[in-house]
């Protein structure tokens, strides 16, 4: 009986640890709520298609990669909308069960929503080794944590082509990013084509990038690519603040009363323009002089019927007064009845390549498990503050890609060992349970690199094989010329000048260095 028992408690340990490593081998990101691999595979060869939602993306995906759709082919892609799915806690619209067997893939989903995810972890199930397209066999129970996962450009302050936007777009959704936030109006620019307007978009009222804006049409286009993708897109257009190209414009600040009979109608064409449901007001960085200005902007975006964001610290709401807010600074809180985004401290422009990414992926999304009523999600902010010409370099320089990865899997799984303003730059010891699913994220994430991602700018190699010895700081005395036993022999520690030097082991490209301040020099070792 107790051999039976100790077989029992070992085979069910060697499923688990089966699980985990073939999940990991299947390189899919985010990785799946509930994953069990199977033993067989789907070969895409002649296939049924059976599906009432999104015929069109299925013909393609199947088409796309070599099989052809026929009605009376054994081998079948069968597509179910079903009232709910049993194990999802949350987010239901965005869930799915993806069943790929022998011959056979079933989709079950509650909304198209949940389809389109499931057809993007199919893709990822695919083979490239093999010629003929063959997905892994498992079984798969999927949801969101977070019902917000984005990401921002402001190209406010530095225009970004279009085409550039759908080539960002249209690849994030294929890891379940379903948020474009476009920060449209800066003190540098307003970006928007305004009909009514035009001097708005004119040269001499833009101080960087004179002439690039977005046309109406490219904008309405820009909205369907969105949709087309399974992307929500959240425009926005910053007032009273941030508005010198306003200002510029109109010779009226945006609190005066001639200043929001102007906005009135800039709001009027832009709530014609995007089909979407939500507005982003901004409301930050700025001085209210004038107590009536967001309440009756709110009031009349809502009357367009769109519902509002805006940003926290901004403007004070509470419940009722606004539709959600958006944290920015590590002073942004979310309050008991408003919904909130958290980008507090996701903002790539601050962040090191290396480092700040193993935070981020680490880090719990406004230290919560998952999301809630007032808790949404989080959107990772690119804010151009610094002009750079080319728009690659921008997305290079900011590491953009795999720090969108890793948000994609910590916002889509939910968790995370602690919020992103504590220690979790530096990688743990590589025993720890938090450096395996590190180093398990960043294996897969090359993967993707290589495949997915080949040809775009992705500035990102191996980190947690990078190890490292840092000493305890030297005294040089103010001497810059002077050498130290370290750089002599390497120990596990030394003992100079009677003092005992100790050695510090450090993973990753991205680690602290200690200083050691003398009078007013200082040594970095």
């Amino acid at each position: 009986m107790r051999n039976k028992q100790i077989f029992l408690i070992s085979f069910i340990i060697y499923l688990c640890t089966i699980s985990s490593v073939r999940a990991g081998e299947y390189h899919l990101l985010p990785e799946p709520q509930k994953f069990t691999p199977l033993g067989s595979s789907f070969v895409l060869g002649r296939t049924k298609l059976s599906t009432p939602v999104l015929r069109q993306e299925w013909e393609a995906f199947v088409v796309d990669r070599g099989g052809v759709i026929d009605d009376k082919a054994r081998a079948s892609i069968e597509v179910k909308l079903v009232p709910s799915l049993e194990e999802v806690p949350l987010n239901a619209d965005e869930a799915y069960r993806l069943v790929v067997n022998n011959g056979k893939v079933t989709v079950e989903a509650v909304t198209e929503h949940g389809v389109y995810w499931a057809m993007q972890t199919l893709a990822q199930l695919q083979d490239v080794q093999k010629k003929k397209a063959t997905f892994n066999g498992c079984s798969i129970v999927d949801w969101p944590a977070f019902r917000i996962r984005g990401f921002m450009q402001d190209v406010g302050r530095t225009y970004m082509s279009i085409e550039e936007l759908k080539r960002e777009i249209a690849v994030l959704s294929r890891f379940k990013i379903n948020v474009f936030h476009w920060h449209l109006t800066e003190n540098q620019s307003w970006r928007l084509q305004s009909k009514i307007f035009p001097m708005l978009n004119d040269s001499v009222n833009t101080t960087r990038m004179p002439g690039k804006y977005y046309t109406l049409e490219e904008a309405k286009d820009l909205v369907a690519f969105c949709k087309a993708h399974n992307i929500l897109l959240i425009p926005e257009f910053d007032m009273p603040g941030h508005s010198e190209a306003f200002v510029r414009t109109f010779r009226h600040d945006m609190q005066s009363p001639e200043g929001m009979k102007i906005l009135k109608l800039l709001v009027d064409e832009v709530c014609e323009t995007f089909d979407v449901p939500y507005l982003h007001i901004g409301t930050d960085e700025v001085r209210f002089t004038n107590p009536k200005f967001v309440p009756e902007m709110v009031e009349y975006v809502r009357a367009k019927g769109k519902k509002v964001i805006s940003w926290n610290p901004g403007w004070h709401y509470k419940p009722g007064e606004i539709d959600m807010t958006h944290l920015w600074s590590y002073r942004g809180k979310a309050q008991k009845g408003i919904p909130a985004i958290d980008s507090k401290f996701h903002y790539l422009n601050h962040f090191d390549t290396f480092g700040d990414i193993i935070a981020l992926y680490n880090s719990r999304i406004y230290n919560v498990e998952q999301g809630s009523d007032d808790i949404a999600g989080t959107i990772l902010a690119i804010w151009n503050d610094r002009y750079v010409a080319n728009e690659r370099n921008i997305i290079l320089e900011n590491n953009f890609y795999p720090n969108m990865l890793a948000i994609a899997e910590r916002a889509w799984k939910g968790g995370g060992t602690e919020y992103f303003d504590k220690n979790g730059t530096i990688l743990p010891s590589e025993d720890s349970p938090e450096f395996k699913e590190f180093a398990d994220f960043e294996n897969r994430m090359l993967w993707h690199k290589e495949h997915t991602f080949k040809g775009y700018p992705f500035a990102y190699v191996k980190q947690t094989n990078v190890k490292w010895n840092i000493t305890d700081a030297f005294p040089n005395g103010g001497d810059l010329n002077k050498v130290f036993p370290p750089e002599q022999e390497l120990k596990d520690s030394y003992l100079y000048e009677g003092k005992e030097y100790g050695v510090h082991p450090a993973i990753g490209a991205g680690i602290d260095r200690p200083f050691l301040f003398i009078g007013r020099t200082e040594k970095v070792i």
